[in-house]
């Protein structure tokens, strides 16, 4: 009986989940923000597709980065465009109510995956945690090669001559180079904060 009781309350509250296959880096600097992920997916040790897309626009100038199950994350990027649209440009408020949906509601407190948002002038990191984290210091990145490309952001940010986007390009090459779960075929988005100032 006590062994029963045991097993039962390990699978009431497994082990946090950690995700492979996955790098994504947002630096924000002066005017621009830039995020990137690669395109590896990997099943075990196995490569099983180099060309995945990680990232996805949810207006013109706002882009989340997943990482975590494919199944889950498109979920919880479907659930926050529902929110984006019913807040409009009030990108905080709508990752706060996806946040309470994730962590309140049985059908989405299963989800595992973590998330990077940003806008002109947000980025925000959510999680199944319910954590729903403004990033203030310019750089984050998730996934199993997250602090590679996060440890090389944060050496680049305020080297001169290098803006979000170089930053970010190196960022991920190195992550690339270094966690066998990350590849090169990266997709990028750049947002530049001066076009929605007009």
């Amino acid at each position: 009986l006590p062994f029963r009781r045991c097993f039962s309350a390990f699978h009431q509250h497994p082990p946090p989940q950690t995700y492979h296959a996955t790098t994504v880096v947002n630096v924000r600097k002066e005017n621009q923000v830039c995020m990137i992920a690669d395109g590896q997916i990997s099943l075990g040790n196995t490569v099983f597709k180099n060309t995945a897309r990680k990232l996805r626009k949810l207006s013109p100038n706002t882009v989340c980065g997943f990482a975590g199950s494919a199944a889950d994350c498109l979920r919880l990027m479907e659930l926050l465009e529902k929110e984006y649209q019913r807040y409009p440009n009030q990108l905080m408020r709508a990752c706060l109510s996806l946040a309470m949906q994730w962590r309140t509601s049985k059908m989405h407190a299963n989800l595992s995956a973590e998330l990077i948002v940003s806008d002109p002038e947000l980025t925000i990191l959510m999680d199944g945690s319910g954590n729903c984290i403004e990033i203030e210091e310019g750089v984050v990145a998730i996934g199993s090669g997250g602090l590679f490309a996060y440890s090389a952001a944060k050496a680049l940010i305020d080297v001169d001559g290098y803006d979000a986007e170089a930053i970010a390009t190196k960022a991920m090459k190195i992550a690339g180079d270094l966690c066998i779960y990350t590849n090169h075929n990266t997709t990028k988005e750049v947002i530049e904060k001066a076009a929605t100032e007009v």
